[in-house]
């Protein structure tokens, strides 16, 4: 992977991203996963942020399956091993992105928050609304 603003990284020839040994030829690849984490080549971490949301809301909608079930101690547990864990694993890589670009993280937290205090998907997440349920 070759990192850079996208007017450098469009000054480079293919030829001059191949990789040549001598059996193989490789070719450079615009993300990759480390330790979990996903890097494009502008490290603008986009791709991070969507693989992680979509994972997140994947668990919080089958939480919200059982919740019922489940005591608001129990989900609220759950949440935090499942969802807020991963949102929290290399969230230092987030720091000083632009609002937009967190705007999806903003959204797990608040669908967590609703799924664990039962709001509704329009009521508004503050601690007044937390402290009536």
């Amino acid at each position: 992977m070759w990192f850079g603003s996208s007017a450098a990284l469009k000054n480079l020839s293919n030829s001059d991203m191949t990789l040549h040994s001598r059996t193989d030829t490789i070719q450079p690849v615009t993300t990759v996963r480390d330790l979990g984490v996903h890097l494009d080549s502008q490290l603008c971490m986009q791709t991070h942020i969507s693989k992680t949301t979509q994972t997140c809301f994947f668990y919080l909608r089958r939480l919200r399956q059982v919740r019922r079930l489940l005591g608001r101690d129990v989900t609220a547990n759950l949440v935090c091993a499942f969802v807020l864990s991963r949102l929290d694993y290399g969230n230092a890589l987030l720091a000083g992105l632009p609002c937009s670009t967190i705007a999806l993280v903003h959204r797990v937290i608040n669908a967590a928050v609703r799924l664990v205090y039962g709001l509704r998907s329009r009521d508004h997440v503050t601690a007044a609304a937390i402290e009536l349920h």
